[in-house]
């Protein structure tokens, strides 16, 4: 598992509100997992939490951080992941601490300015990964850099990541795909100018992507790009929802 993403939170300004429209858009379902009076929400796929849900921490609040997905990185050892993220160029924006029984981890970035997390699972007994595809999970991942293959040497050394196919995109340039011990799971590609700084971009699963667009809008959501079909035979839509986090869709049919 090390290496590899295994969980997703949405960090907003009005919880209540973002888990109205992803329970809409989604088919979500919600569940209280507060801890020593921090609210948490898990967004769960029949009664199993997938991702998680929770205000923007004040300390990054007061910094502009805008509502967005946050990704974890699995590692074995947090503190070690992080001095090594640091000596490699990366930043550690929230040192390492410990939710008792739960998690450890620490909030950072790559050289290039892109944030997710690193963490280290502390439950007993995790529950079993929900089937590949299953409507409601994470389906892809996605790094727009302001280079890619300096940001691909950067994740590969850290976690051992490998590149998969590539595609020519033309003016865009080449989108490359990535895997984190199998098939491949994700894709990076140097980002336009009109993208203003590098990030992780997150596909939820949804069972056709025409009815899913349609909920974006009358949910209070906007539309970035697509629906379209992508290389590999997939459909997929991005968006932002109506707190203003960037997120995307995608499914296997229209």
């Amino acid at each position: 598992m090390a290496g590899q993403f295994f969980w997703y939170d949405v960090m907003t300004t009005d919880t209540r509100a973002a888990a109205k429209f992803y329970s809409e858009v989604v088919g979500w379902g919600t569940q209280d997992a507060s801890v020593d009076g921090k609210e948490y929400t898990l967004f769960t796929v029949d009664g199993q939490g997938v991702a998680g849900l929770m205000s923007i921490p004040e300390e990054a609040r007061k910094h502009g951080v805008p509502p967005a997905w946050m990704g974890y990185i699995a590692v074995s050892d947090v503190d070690a992941a992080a001095e090594e993220l640091k000596r490699n160029g990366g930043t550690v924006h929230r040192p390492p601490e410990t939710v008792p029984g739960v998690i450890r981890f620490a909030v950072v970035s790559d050289p290039q300015g892109a944030g997710f997390l690193i963490a280290r699972g502390l439950t007993k007994d995790p529950p079993p990964e929900l089937p590949k595809g299953a409507a409601g999970t994470l389906g892809w991942r996605e790094l727009y850099a302001q280079d890619w293959k300096a940001a691909f040497a950067f994740y590969q050394g850290l976690f051992g990541w490998t590149q998969a196919d590539s595609f020519d995109m033309g003016e865009m340039g080449t989108y490359q795909l990535f895997a984190t011990g199998g098939e491949p799971v994700g894709g990076m590609m140097t980002a336009p100018p009109s993208i203003p700084r590098p990030f992780w971009g997150y596909y939820i699963t949804v069972p056709g992507i025409e009815s899913a667009t349609s909920r974006i809008k009358a949910s209070g959501g906007s539309v970035i790009m697509g629906p379209h079909q992508v290389p590999g035979g997939q459909w997929i839509v991005q968006g932002r929802d109506p707190q203003g986090a960037y997120f995307a869709l995608i499914a296997d049919k229209p």
